[in-house]
């Protein structure tokens, strides 16, 4: 059985650890804070472009970009993948989780030549190390991504598709439904589905002014969806990665404190034990006498 010094020294520890994961919670649900108020704020930045370039659409031949070119799918395709992780741990199975998800597309889509565009430091470490093809990878800003970001992948992303290194791109993430819940998505990025511009009556629409031409607004403000759906899922993993980690954190405090309470009575009963023992010494002693 261990000393009381020992125990003593252990449940120090455990509240040290726990001292940590309590202030790790606390940062955690100032981030989340921040991040839900991001992402509700862009939301209806997105439907609203959306909503513009449908009603373009009915104006102009939308085919004709190449962002909206349909490929010819076969065995053969190259697909491209950007995979959203965190640059940290501690975050329970956010990570795990959309790893997971990324290898099992690639497994189940063996017939294709799928290359990985990785996002975030866990992401890069878990598939550099098992020799993934990569195109690219972007580290240190998944916590706090700016649009910047978004205009850097989707750079990269739009050169892939227009140079046809890559037939279709997809989106693999952790998107943010609750405090206590995320669900894995993997959209479609590239090409664009023609059900977001679907060509309305334009009999039955305000008659504008466009300049310059509606096609040429149309071809300008198509990248900018492709960045700001990109940018719309950052902001959802960031929300769903401080969501995971304050969860976990706080999984982590309770844990702590069922550990002090264990300790803690182990500790007494060791300190009983050590008092009666004592006691009969005395007793055994004076009888003797």
């Amino acid at each position: 059985m261990p000393s009381l010094i020992d125990i003593r020294r252990r449940i120090r520890a455990v509240k040290s650890t726990q001292q940590i994961t309590k202030a790790m919670k606390m940062v955690a649900a100032a981030n989340l804070r921040r991040s839900q108020e991001r992402m509700l704020n862009a939301r209806p930045m997105a439907r609203q472009i959306v909503r513009v370039l449908s009603d373009l659409a009915a104006r102009v031949d939308p085919s004709t970009h190449p962002l909206l070119a349909q490929p010819d799918l076969s065995d053969g395709d190259q697909v491209l993948l950007i995979v959203l992780t965190a640059d940290k741990g501690m975050c329970g199975g956010f990570n795990a989780s959309i790893i997971r998800a990324a290898s099992n597309y690639i497994v189940e889509h063996r017939a294709q030549e799928v290359t990985l565009g990785v996002i975030g430091r866990r992401g890069r470490d878990f598939f550099r190390r098992r020799g993934y093809p990569t195109r690219f990878e972007l580290v240190n800003f998944t916590r706090k991504p700016g649009y910047e970001h978004a205009q850097a992948i989707a750079r990269e992303v739009i050169a892939a598709f227009t140079s046809r290194k890559a037939d279709r791109v997809f989106l693999a993430y952790n998107e943010f439904k609750s405090v206590l819940q995320q669900r894995i998505v993997i959209n479609q990025l590239l090409p664009m589905p023609k059900a977001h511009f679907e060509q309305g009556d334009p009999t039955a629409m305000v008659d504008y002014l466009f300049e310059p031409s509606p096609q040429r607004i149309f071809d300008e403000v198509l990248p900018r969806l492709v960045e700001f759906e990109i940018f719309t899922a950052l902001l959802e993993s960031a929300a769903a990665q401080n969501a995971a980690q304050m969860v976990a954190m706080d999984n982590a405090t309770k844990n702590s404190g069922e550990v002090i309470d264990a300790l803690t009575l182990t500790m007494n009963k060791v300190r009983q034990a050590a008092i009666t023992r004592e006691i009969i010494e005395v007793v055994s002693g004076a009888e003797a006498l």
